[in-house]
């Protein structure tokens, strides 16, 4: 239990709260990157506790959300061939396509399995020669490492029916999107602290200085998003903009460099769509030339997919941190975990499956009533 009890103890939360009220002097508006932070702070009600100047935007760092509808097609039109058999995470199976998803696929008879490990994907090839295994390869840099190793063990064990469909993108690419949009209102960022455990945080100094933002490194307990708050209001009430590692029990500034071999050899830098952003450049990863063979792209040539998002869908808006969950009109009533319109919806770290299971419905009527629907 180290590192959790120890994190979540609500004295030391006084404390760190307590400083925060005490040097804030004015508004200030900060992104959280992770997912699964924005998740520890709805569930713990940390943005109620902090003193109303701060404001926590909840940022792009769900990698289920991310995933590109057309990508997600993709997945439905490769899972739905009688010859594959199609292996994911589970948090991918709801996660709706243009007019259903991959449970749907299961029910019609497609071979859609949810695996916990991408090697699982990859033993079940060796046991099924005569099929092809596809493993849906989603995520930041922290699942990138595993899935990459997968495909290099795939390669050196000669395993010809392996493929990956690979949907990775990554963290600082975003960041400048987010810092280059006319609409951002972001003035200082925690920086997820497992993205850096795999990448450091070489990365990171140049979009601070160059965008006068401090980056704080953050990890993913209570007390870890209040020290990351607490560090980053510092900062902007002193005038600075530094990159800070406030996780240095899983960070390293150089980060794994084993992981990072593994990426290099595998991987290549691309440009990535990410759902409800559009195209980031550099932001992404596909396999590289050495390793194209085990694309499922190439492999089953998957054309001709037309994507279409629902009208009433504004997870785009949650995403970049312009939009509320509980502000969306169809938040609660038209959306459900049950009924999602978006993948902000179904993914155990999206921001409107946090608000919805925290019950974060607290919108009023006339709110609903001259909120705008996009």
């Amino acid at each position: 239990m180290k590192y959790i009890e120890e994190f979540q103890n609500p004295d030391l939360a006084r404390r760190l709260l307590d400083d925060i009220h005490s040097v804030v002097t004015r508004p200030w508006a900060l992104m959280e990157v992770c997912g699964g932070q924005t998740h520890t702070i709805i569930r713990h009600g940390i943005d109620q506790l902090l003193p109303e100047q701060v404001e926590l935007i909840h940022g792009p760092g769900c990698p289920v959300c991310v995933t590109p509808l057309e990508v997600i097609d993709k997945a439905l039109a490769i899972a739905s061939r009688p010859e594959v058999i199609f292996c994911s995470f589970g948090d991918m199976l709801r996660v709706p396509g243009t007019g259903r998803d991959l449970f749907r696929v299961r029910s019609e008879g497609g071979d859609v399995r949810v695996v916990y490990s991408p090697l699982d994907a990859l033993k079940i090839a060796q046991q099924n020669p005569d099929r092809e295994v596809v493993f849906f390869g989603i995520g930041f840099e922290t699942t990138a490492p595993p899935n990459a190793m997968t495909v290099h063990q795939a390669r050196r064990l000669g395993i010809e029916n392996f493929s990956l469909l690979v949907s990775h993108v990554r963290v600082p690419p975003a960041i400048e999107a987010i810092m280059q949009s006319p609409s951002c209102r972001v003035q200082g960022f925690l920086a997820a602290g497992h993205v850096c455990s795999v990448m450091g945080t070489r990365e990171y100094p140049e979009l601070a200085e160059r965008f006068r933002v401090p980056i704080v490194v953050t990890g993913f307990e209570p007390l870890d998003i209040l020290e990351g708050v607490r560090r980053t209001v510092l900062q902007l009430e002193r005038g600075e903009h530094t990159v800070e590692n406030a996780y240095p029990r899983a960070v390293h500034p150089d980060g794994n460099p084993a992981a990072l071999g593994m990426l290099d050899d595998v991987f290549e830098v691309t440009d990535r769509a990410w759902r409800g952003i559009g195209t980031i450049p550099d932001s992404g990863w596909r396999l590289s030339t050495r390793y194209r063979d085990y694309d499922a792209e190439y492999r089953f040539s998957v054309t001709g997919i037309d994507t279409q998002e629902p009208a009433a869908c504004r997870s785009g808006e949650v995403l970049q941190g312009l939009l509320k969950p509980h502000e969306c009109e169809a938040f609660g009533t038209t959306c459900t975990p049950r009924n999602p319109l978006g993948a902000t919806m179904v993914s155990s770290e999206g921001a409107c499956a946090a608000y919805y299971l925290y019950r974060r419905l607290d919108i009023t009527t006339a709110a609903r009533e001259t909120s705008p629907v996009a």
